[in-house]
């Protein structure tokens, strides 16, 4: 078993957040700062790998919107014989308290931030 090098690691986490950053942020200022971390993301990867800054940047296209290994957690929260259930913003269902998980999360500390991310939109059945 390999152990991927440090910069490896801050380089991912670094593309993560400014991939996310540039999803959701509606401030320009906010956008500017995602935008700069996006290329020191792509400039560390860059050179550590020989690729150019422009190849990188092809590769962190590929896949847009909300940077996450697409692992969807889910929290079963159980208290006097009822469990703990939250409505989706997308299509106002009812579900178990989750999300994604975040690039580098324990399933286990995802599935608990989760839960307690959710604790605005609970309801106990």
């Amino acid at each position: 078993m390999s152990i991927q090098p440090d910069w490896l690691m801050w380089a991912r986490k670094l593309q993560a957040l400014a991939q996310t950053g540039l999803t959701y942020a509606e401030n320009p200022y906010d956008k500017e700062r995602y935008r700069q971390l996006h290329n020191v993301a792509a400039e560390t990867f860059a050179a550590h790998t020989g690729q150019t800054v422009t190849t990188i940047e092809q590769w962190f296209a590929i896949q847009p919107g909300y940077a996450t290994p697409k692992v969807d957690v889910r929290g079963a929260c159980f208290r006097d014989g009822k469990v703990l259930l939250v409505r989706e913003k997308s299509d106002g269902a009812w579900c178990l308290p989750g999300g994604w998980a975040d690039v580098g999360d324990v399933p286990s500390n995802a599935a608990e931030r989760e839960v307690h991310e959710d604790e605005t939109r609970i309801s106990v059945c």
